[in-house]
């Protein structure tokens, strides 16, 4: 097997690899979009590698998401894979794989914040440590449908036992609320935040954000514009912002996902971030997401990335969440010149879920009905 960088002709064999091991499939318009990454383009990185059999046939497959990064004035890469994928035909292919991953040069750091119990043992083998130290393992979950979540646990027992019958069960646990556009009661100082022009509100507290010197991936609003036009979306993230009057102090992102058949919708926390003199930010700002995620039709709020500082922003939050994971989700490899670690504090918005999680299955109307958006009406303090 050779390995070599992806191109786009590469993108239907890497669909069908996708589509061997029953993992979401891109669209072609979707993989070209991620072949377009802009921060990509900036070192000239490669989109992923692939492993090339004899007869031109691909075996193997990583995705290489590549993101900018600000650190005061000074801008930064780093690369998230993704999609790790071996056939039998290729096995063995991992390791190359993975070294070409995490041996590129022009990043800080190469790392994982998504990576399955079965993929996870093989980091370690290739440099890469669990990190962040303390919550590598951890992911917070806050139950809004316990009866829909019983109902999936019964249907993964299922399929556990009788793997076979997967292909006959259909789409489980959807619901009526899915696609449509609720009205939403917000806490006082939550708004929806629509406006991610360059002179916004927004632009301002990226600003303000980037000037407190953390280690931050680009949250810019030319950043976030790039990741909406994601042609796979089939509905547009909630984005909430957290107001002091017209200046906005703390901001978060959520998406709808449904893991696959069997798995109940989830609320997925894409990114939470504040200012760091405004500790009110974020408990609120995670009160609305779990008001919103019923309406919205989630059995469940997630948060699948975050750090010991981010758990210490929660409030009361972290001690209502239910702990899920266990088995080290969270790899990464810091390059000899990489600033230090603890300037940064990840969120799922550094890792491959923007890109990787299941989107919703919505019919064309459900989805063109989503993308009018969504209405928010703020209570009064």
């Amino acid at each position: 097997m050779q390995i070599r960088p992806v191109l786009e002709t590469d993108y239907p064999g890497v669909q069908a690899l996708h589509r061997s091991v029953g993992w979401p499939q891109r669209s072609m318009a979707g993989w070209r979009w991620l072949h377009a990454n802009p921060a990509r383009l900036d070192i000239d990185a490669p989109a992923g590698w692939v492993a090339e059999g004899a007869d031109g046939a691909l075996g193997a497959h990583v995705g290489n998401l590549v993101q900018r990064f600000r650190l005061g004035e000074q801008t930064l890469h780093g690369a998230t894979g993704f999609s790790i994928i071996v056939s039998p035909a290729a096995r063995g292919a991992s390791r190359d794989l993975i070294n070409n991953f995490v041996q590129q040069p022009n990043v800080f750091a190469a790392w994982t914040f998504n990576a399955n119990p079965r993929s996870q043992p093989l980091y370690a083998r290739h440099g890469m440590q669990a990190w962040p130290e303390e919550t590598n393992a951890l992911k917070l979950a806050w139950p809004v449908a316990p009866l829909v979540l019983a109902a999936g646990r019964l249907l993964r027992a299922v399929h556990a036992a009788v793997p076979a019958i997967a292909p006959h069960l259909g789409e489980w646990l959807m619901n009526d609320r899915l696609g449509r556009v609720p009205r939403l009661k917000l806490p006082p100082g939550v708004t929806i935040l629509t406006d991610l022009g360059d002179q916004s509100a927004y632009a301002d507290f990226w600003r303000a954000l980037n000037a407190e010197g953390g280690l931050l991936s680009d949250r810019s609003p030319a950043a976030l514009r790039w990741r909406l036009s994601d042609p796979d979306l089939t509905l547009p993230p909630l984005i909430l912002a957290f107001r002091r009057g017209r200046d906005i102090t703390g901001y978060a992102q959520a998406m709808m996902a449904k893991g696959n058949i069997i798995e109940p919708p989830v609320l997925e926390i894409i990114d939470l971030q504040a200012l760091a003199d405004d500790a009110k930010a974020i408990p609120a700002l995670m009160t609305a997401l779990i008001a919103a995620a019923r309406p919205m039709g989630a059995a469940k709020v997630r948060l699948q990335t975050t750090s010991r500082h981010g758990l210490a922003r929660l409030g009361p939050h972290a001690a209502s969440a239910r702990h899920e994971g266990g088995w080290g989700h969270c790899h990464a490899r810091f390059s000899a010149d990489a600033p230090d670690p603890a300037l940064w504090s990840p969120t799922p918005w550094d890792g491959d879920y923007a890109v990787c999680l299941r989107p919703l299955p919505l019919t064309p109307p459900g989805r063109s009905q989503a993308r009018a958006g969504m209405r928010g009406t703020a209570s009064k303090a």
